[in-house]
């Protein structure tokens, strides 16, 4: 009876992971922009964010003023842009293995 409460915990642990972390490891066009200015989330200062299938991440691997000044006219506080990116979604944080800005719509 021990082992089968045992089995049970490490499965219920196991699909627990399973669920948090989600892989994109093609590159994939997402919306980018200030996650608080432009997304609604929640945080102390404007961080970089990403919506992929219509839910925002805060991103690693990247900061929002590696890509310019986030409060020019096209920066991230400003609009919501576009990037080609890879990476990994794990509690609810998108780690990023490439970010490519394309380029702002005229």
């Amino acid at each position: 009876m021990k082992n089968l409460f045992s089995i049970a915990i490490l499965f219920t642990v196991f699909l627990a992971n399973a669920q948090d972390k989600k892989e994109l490891l093609k590159p994939q066009i997402v919306e980018v922009s200030c996650g608080e200015c432009q997304f609604g989330m929640k945080e102390k200062s404007c961080d970089l964010a990403v919506r992929i299938d219509g839910k925002s991440y805060f991103v690693d691997g990247t900061k929002i003023d590696e890509h310019g000044d986030a409060h020019a006219k096209d920066g991230f506080c400003e609009t919501i842009r576009k990037a080609e990116v890879t990476g990994t979604i794990v509690n609810d944080r998108f780690k990023a293995v490439t970010f490519k800005l394309l380029p702002a719509k005229k």
